[in-house]
């Protein structure tokens, strides 16, 4: 039985499988879905759940696969588009959350900000708390937050904007998107952090979480995931596409 390369959801929606083998299946993870809501948030978008769902209904991609367990092994915000890394069983989800919290997992991102960096490159490590009065919202926290730490690249200037290459090396809620914001340099389209002009065409994210039109609706998109496969010792490297991402912010042909 040949294995589809997407998912298909039962509402219709198509999930690209960029990368699976006997431990773990990526996706090129669409905006607007909540991976795991909290219980105060209403949506219908809710990623794990209907992955889920999917799975004990035996629909056709998940049959083709015998695939009978997918979770999350790290998180996206619901904004946030690009590759998202499930595991196929609890002892593939330990072994890979392991090496986000040690560090061995190389993530890399692409930022479209408003604004000019002071520099073409920087390292940012303010620390990161939640905001004691709005739930959802994190802050800086010098007192109280944990270590964060991102590092940043200029890539192309361009129109009062800029592309970014970012690189978390912690994975703190909302990490890039803080930084980004007390550097003066909010991501574009970013409801909750100050970047409020959306792609041409594109309309924001509503207020559950709800896609609402556009392919982009904020400028934050995860390009790459490297590791050393625990189990095989062998090196990975997981791509998203970045083409119709650019195109989108007028950045076609960008090298990244």
């Amino acid at each position: 039985m040949s294995k589809p390369d997407f998912i298909e959801l039962p509402g219709g929606e198509m999930l690209p499988i960029l990368y699976e083998d006997r431990a773990v299946l990526a996706i090129d993870k669409p905006a607007g879905w909540m991976l795991v809501p909290f219980n105060w948030q209403r949506t219908n978008y809710n990623l794990q759940a209907a992955l889920v769902s999917s799975i004990a209904a035996r629909d056709f991609w998940a049959r083709s696969r015998d695939l009978r367990y997918l979770r999350y092994v790290h998180r996206l915000d619901a904004e946030t588009t690009g590759v998202l890394l499930f595991g196929k069983s609890p002892g593939s989800v330990r072994s890979l959350g392991a090496l986000f919290e040690s560090r061995r997992m190389e993530k890399v991102y692409l930022a479209v900000v408003e604004g000019s960096p002071a520099a073409p490159e920087w390292v940012c490590r303010l620390p990161l708390g939640s905001h004691p009065d709005q739930r959802g919202r994190m802050r800086v926290d010098a007192r109280n937050g944990k270590a964060a730490e991102t590092q940043f690249r200029v890539l192309r200037q361009a129109g009062g904007r800029t592309l970014l290459e970012a690189r978390p090396l912690t994975g703190r809620t909302h990490q890039i998107r803080v930084h980004l914001a007390e550097a003066r340099l909010p991501i574009v389209g970013d409801p909750l952090y100050g970047g409020r002009q959306p792609v041409a065409g594109a309309k924001p994210a509503g207020r559950r979480g709800e896609p609402e039109g556009g392919r982009f609706v904020m400028g934050l998109r995860a390009i790459k995931l490297a590791y050393v496969d625990p189990f095989t010792r062998r090196p990975v490297e997981i791509r998203a596409p970045v083409e119709e991402f650019l195109r989108a912010y007028g950045l076609a042909g960008v090298e990244v």
